[in-house]
């Protein structure tokens, strides 16, 4: 198979965004009162997408580790920044340890796919670190998102039966315990299930990617099971870091839940 690719000219490019009217049609048919939120999102994500290829050009040429570690460290600073922004509830250094969480999970998890399974020379090469991370990431937030709100939702909800356990001797672990498992389980499901209909029902992005751009499907397919059980471990550890910081937050040295330290935010 030829390693070759069809060019998208601006022509080609232009034609794709009227694709969006279907949705604005269907926004407009049915008064789902959609319109500027997908004019938004459509311009944002094409600024975005546009901007990114730049910086990513420029810094493919140059090969320096400097540059492809801020710019990794700038993807997930924006990453956690993004899961904090989809929770209702907010406590003091949420975003910090939003930062934290992430970055345990997708850099780890990156490092052993580049410079341990795929074994990349060298190890920076923002070639396969760069994309590998993204895909991580974006997987990682949604988890971090999900588990988070979770979280501090049923502790909100069931304040009543923690503290009661808390009051009749339990430790803060022992008494956060279910909630931390069920905000877990809510954080990893939307792997899970991703995983469980990869190849059947969906060709994953990375895959199509690499079968558009000329590789042999057997070697695409390589590649994507690496990354779905990078981003599997990934997300699994981020989520678990975000659950555990929160209840360092949560619950004192005493055992006491200190919900005073939440604060609701509009959506």
């Amino acid at each position: 198979m030829q390693s070759s690719y069809v060019l998208i000219s601006n022509l080609q490019l232009g034609l794709s965004t009227l694709l969006i009217l279907v949705n604005l049609a269907l926004s407009f048919a049915l008064k789902l009162n959609l319109g500027k939120q997908l004019w938004i999102a459509s311009v944002r994500m094409v600024v975005q997408l546009l901007l990114v290829g730049y910086i990513l050009e420029w810094v493919f040429s140059l090969q320096n580790p400097i540059w492809v570690i801020a710019l990794a460290l700038l993807m997930t600073g924006l990453a956690s920044q993004s899961s904090v922004a989809r929770t209702n509830r907010r406590f003091p250094q949420i975003y910090l340890n939003s930062f934290i969480a992430i970055l345990a999970g997708s850099f780890l998890l990156t490092s052993l796919v580049v410079g341990g399974i795929i074994q990349v020379s060298p190890w920076y090469s923002p070639q396969y670190l760069i994309p590998l991370l993204g895909m991580i990431l974006g997987n990682s937030l949604t988890g971090v998102s999900l588990a988070l709100d979770r979280f501090m939702t049923d502790l909100v909800d069931q304040r009543d039966r923690v503290e009661t356990l808390l009051a009749l001797g339990a430790t803060g672990w022992e008494a956060a315990h279910g909630l931390i498992n069920t905000a877990l389980r809510v954080g990893m499901i939307p792997t899970i299930n991703s995983m469980m209909v990869m190849g059947i029902v969906s060709l994953p992005g990375m895959m199509t990617g690499q079968i558009l751009a000329g590789a042999s499907p057997q070697d695409a397919v390589r590649y994507q099971i690496i990354i779905v059980f990078a981003i599997a471990a990934g997300t699994a550890i981020s989520t678990l870091c975000i659950i555990l910081l929160a209840f360092r937050i949560l619950f004192n040295q005493q055992d006491q839940l200190q919900l005073d330290r939440l604060r609701k935010v509009s959506s």
